[in-house]
């Protein structure tokens, strides 16, 4: 068995409300194991037989499609995934006492030259992207809200690479919580 945490994309939030218990239930009718939610965000882990993580990935998101009545992208992590996100160190390092708030963009595959490119066009002295494995570290020298970006502008330079996000904090209690 290998244990995941599938991160899904558009659950509680724009209108779609899901219960935690009702989302456990919905991943209890898959072939998994030792199901438990993380805050009301879409954050599931599980343990599953080892094998195709793509197609279980695809499972996942049939059912939820089935289910729910809606398409729910779902981006799985390993424990040791998951721990090596939160150990990313981008470059440069925030000067002592610089605030800095830092998202993950959750990807299935490396993020393209294209859209690199996309991100290299709105890097700002207040936004920074950078780039690891199947993610990219967003990091912001305030509040998310505080950002240009907010609002639209990342949404449409991610236009057609699906994608969910969370910040570094949930990730880090994540990690405290599966034992990695």
């Amino acid at each position: 068995m290998t244990s995941h945490v599938a991160f899904l994309r558009g659950i509680n939030v724009g209108g779609h409300r899901v219960k935690m218990d009702h989302l456990r239930a919905l991943f209890e009718e898959l072939d998994v194991s030792d199901v438990w939610t993380f805050i009301a965000s879409g954050n599931v882990g599980f343990e599953a037989a080892a094998g195709d993580e793509s197609a279980l990935s695809e499972a996942i998101e049939s059912h939820l499609r089935e289910s729910l009545g809606y398409d729910v992208a779902t981006f799985l992590r390993t424990p040791e995934e998951l721990l090596a996100i939160t150990r990313f160190e981008p470059e440069p390092r925030p000067k002592d006492g610089e605030f800095v708030s830092h998202y993950v963009m959750l990807l299935n595959e490396p993020a393209p030259a294209s859209l690199r490119s996309a991100l290299a066009e709105i890097t700002s002295d207040y936004d920074d992207f950078q780039y690891d494995e199947r993610e990219i570290h967003w990091r912001m020298r305030g509040k998310l809200t505080d950002s240009p970006l907010f609002g639209g502008t990342l949404e449409k330079a991610m236009r057609g690479f699906t994608n969910t996000s969370r910040n570094m904090t949930t990730l880090r209690r994540l990690v405290a919580k599966v034992g990695a």
